[in-house]
């Protein structure tokens, strides 16, 4: 069966004054329907700008080489009406931050309906507001007909980013990509959220690219997980193989990062390897399905498994 989503040697660079830096380097995988794959690494690793690639939310200072393939269809060459009807309606995306990513000036019921309108024109007035509600209910926001009006600063930060949710998930999309979607929430929050994309993942069958610096958080979730570091791909296999047997210097640092009770809060946390050196190796198979970038000289985009990962 083709993959629903496919990445085939992703690079993206930012100009500047007549200089182009590279922030993501042939990156490669493919996403199956139904499937949850968890991108983590350290920030600026390249994490969120290739979801916003993928959605082609890239201003004009971003060059963008390779391909992304949606369902078999090529989004990079796709004209650009046709991108925005697929933009929430077939992809959809939770943005980091629920407080600025929410219109202070509108009510959330407004701002859900605002989402259902642009690809559903046909629906009426009331079929659009019990599709809202319907979406509110999925994402347990209590009384939902009581707070249609309600505006986002009447809302606690869990609830807002359930808003969110809602807003991603009124239209049934195939594909939810969930950029940090738990950063700026406390851990009893996160852990509500968290149970709440289970369920919604089982409920409506959604796949999932889940983004996240947060390594407790993505082994609640994933099936698969890739380890990015400044753009390049370190590792990645099944979220037992990362996190049970990870094989990379740096997923080693990263796991050994992650404080626990016993953990010398007087020692400092640093990851391993020079970033550069890192991406300069090549994928290999360690284990099937599990690959790994083995140090060594720079191989070129022609190096064999790069257009294999995952």
């Amino acid at each position: 069966m083709a993959p629903l989503l496919e990445v085939r040697n992703l690079s993206i660079w930012f100009h500047s004054r007549q200089i182009e830096h590279r922030v993501v380097s042939e990156l490669s995988f493919s996403l199956a329907a139904g499937e949850v794959l968890g991108l983590v690494g350290e920030s600026g690793s390249g994490k969120s700008v290739t979801a916003l690639a993928i959605l082609r939310l890239l201003d004009a200072s971003a060059r963008v080489e390779g391909s992304i393939a949606f369902e078999g269809t090529e989004l990079l060459v796709l004209p650009g009406a046709a991108m925005r009807r697929l933009r929430g309606l077939s992809i959809a995306m939770i943005f980091q931050e629920p407080m600025t990513a929410l219109n202070p000036v509108m009510t959330i019921g407004e701002q859900v309906a605002e989402a259902i309108r642009v690809h559903q024109p046909a629906l009426s007035r009331r079929q659009v507001r019990q599709s809202v509600l319907e979406a509110l209910e999925a994402v347990a926001i209590p009384g939902p007909a009581a707070r249609y009006g309600d505006y986002p600063h009447q809302f606690s930060g869990g609830q807002r980013q359930r808003i969110l949710i809602a807003m991603a998930i009124a239209n049934r999309p195939r594909l939810l990509i969930a950029d940090e979607p738990t950063t700026a929430l406390d851990v009893t929050v996160q852990a509500q959220i968290l149970e709440l994309l289970v369920g919604l993942r089982r409920r409506f069958g959604l796949a999932m690219l889940f983004i996240s610096h947060d390594l407790a958080v993505v082994s609640q979730l994933a099936d698969r997980v890739m380890v990015m570091r400044q753009g390049v791909a370190l590792e990645s296999g099944s979220a037992g193989q990362i996190f049970h047997h990870p094989r990379h210097p740096y997923t080693l640092s990263l796991l050994g990062a992650v404080p626990t009770l016993t953990t010398d809060r007087n020692a400092p946390l640093a990851t391993v390897g020079r970033a550069d050196e890192e991406a300069s190796g090549t994928l290999v198979e360690r284990a099937p399905g599990h690959w790994v970038r083995e140090a060594g000289p720079a191989q070129g985009s022609s190096a064999p498994g790069v257009d294999t990962i995952l």
